[in-house]
C-alpha cells in the first residue's frame, strides 16, 4: 500500500504474467480477463485508500493497467497439437 506505484506495478506484472503463463490454455480466456479485472479493481481500491482526496479514477487506472499489466492471451496450444509428435523410425 505504501510502496511507489511503479514498484507495485512491476511486482503486479510479474504476478499476473505468472498466472497467465500457467493458466493460459485454450478456452480459458474469459477467466484470464476476469483475473486481470479483479487485480485492477483491487489495485484501484488500494490506491484510493492512500489519500482522503484521491483523484484516482477508472480512466487513470486503465492507463496504469495498460502500462504495467500484461494483456491476457492464450500461450499454450491445444493438447492434440502439443502431443502430435512424429518420431522417426
Amino acid at each position: 500500500m505504501h510502496q511507489p506505484l511503479a514498484e507495485v506495478g512491476k511486482w503486479l506484472r510479474r504476478v499476473v504474467q505468472g498466472y497467465f503463463n500457467y493458466h493460459a490454455v485454450p478456452g480459458n480466456l474469459p477467466s484470464l480477463r476476469s483475473f486481470q479485472f479483479e487485480v485492477r479493481k483491487r489495485w484501484l481500491r488500494v490506491i484510493r485508500r492512500r489519500s482522503q482526496r484521491s483523484g484516482m479514477t477508472w480512466e487513470l487506472m486503465d492507463r496504469f493497467a495498460a502500462e504495467w499489466l500484461p494483456e491476457p492471451k492464450i500461450l499454450h496450444p491445444y493438447p492434440y497439437l502439443r502431443f502430435d509428435a512424429k518420431y522417426p523410425r
